[in-house]
């Protein structure tokens, strides 16, 4: 397995740890009851995992704002952006099934735009700073510097 492909897992692990725990303690706090909580966070651990999983490799593949340091914070911000519309419709469907009451999925999922995406913020910046699995690709970033800088002279 390439090592951007364990990356991926890793962080869609990490963050499902993350996410579940935010899910089960605000879907206890806005329907009462800890059992519908636990329901709502762990039935979005399979479909999360595979959604991220997704989102992560369809970023891989954009190029916009990776720079020769690494990942802009421009581009954290859009990856933050674009899991939560997808994680926020997963969520508020989910619980709406789970609690059979629409306008309980769409409390649980209105304040997960808020919760979520500062998690998801922290979490991206913190694998940032991990290079597990991005060995592969900041040599290859390094050797395209280094050809085209004695190309150059």
């Amino acid at each position: 397995m390439a090592s951007t492909h364990k990356r991926h897992i890793a962080k869609a692990a990490t963050w499902r740890v993350v996410g579940t725990i935010d899910t089960i303690v605000l879907s206890w706090i806005i329907t009462g009851n800890p059992y519908t909580g636990m329901k709502i966070g762990f039935s979005e651990v399979i479909t999360k995992m595979v959604l991220y999983y997704l989102h992560e490799r369809i970023w891989f593949n954009i190029k916009a704002g990776v720079t020769k340091h690494g990942d802009s914070r421009k581009r954290h911000i859009a990856k933050t952006i674009t899991w939560r519309c997808v994680g926020t419709l997963d969520t508020m469907l989910l619980a709406w099934w789970i609690s059979g009451n629409p306008l309980t999925g769409l409390k649980i999922g209105g304040i997960e735009l808020v919760t979520k995406m500062v998690l998801y913020y922290l979490h991206e910046r913190a694998w940032y700073k991990y290079d597990y699995g991005l060995q592969q690709r900041r040599s290859k970033e390094l050797e395209k510097e280094n050809e085209l800088k004695y190309t150059d002279e």
